[in-house]
């Protein structure tokens, strides 16, 4: 049996909220850099969209980067940055192939302007998607 057999629609939830946190810990106690785990993640995060896609959630909140991470080592926070840019330009295409509409909520003004740029055009692109709010 298929997993998706096993979800009743009428108890799936509308909105699934996810705090990401832990990749850096992960990474760490695998003896690898906490950036390894960071990019990890971002294999993960494309699991659970598409999954959450697939299954019929309307609205899906990945909580990924709060004020306090500014305060990490600059290394680190640039590093997560060109992830970030590196992630939205590689995921676009997934993201239009599961119809899926990207939004960002959250104080945006302090993200680098290249990261910014980026965000602000696959929010454009994708603003037409109706299948799951990400």
């Amino acid at each position: 049996m298929d997993f998706k057999e096993k979800i009743d629609p009428a108890k799936l939830p509308r909105h699934i909220a996810i705090i990401m946190d832990g990749n850096g810990r992960w990474a760490k106690k695998q003896g690898l850099m906490r950036i390894r785990g960071h990019e990890k993640g971002t294999k993960a995060v494309r699991e659970v969209v598409e999954g959450s896609a697939e299954i019929g959630v309307k609205n899906l909140t990945l909580y990924a980067f709060s004020t306090e991470n500014w305060n990490r080592p600059k290394l680190e926070v640039d590093t997560l940055m060109r992830l970030l840019v590196s992630s939205l330009k590689k995921e676009i295409k997934t993201l239009q192939e599961n119809d899926i509409k990207l939004s960002a909520i959250g104080c945006l003004d302090n993200l680098p302007v290249k990261a910014l740029k980026e965000l602000q055009e696959v929010i454009k692109q994708t603003a037409e998607n109706s299948r799951m709010t990400l």
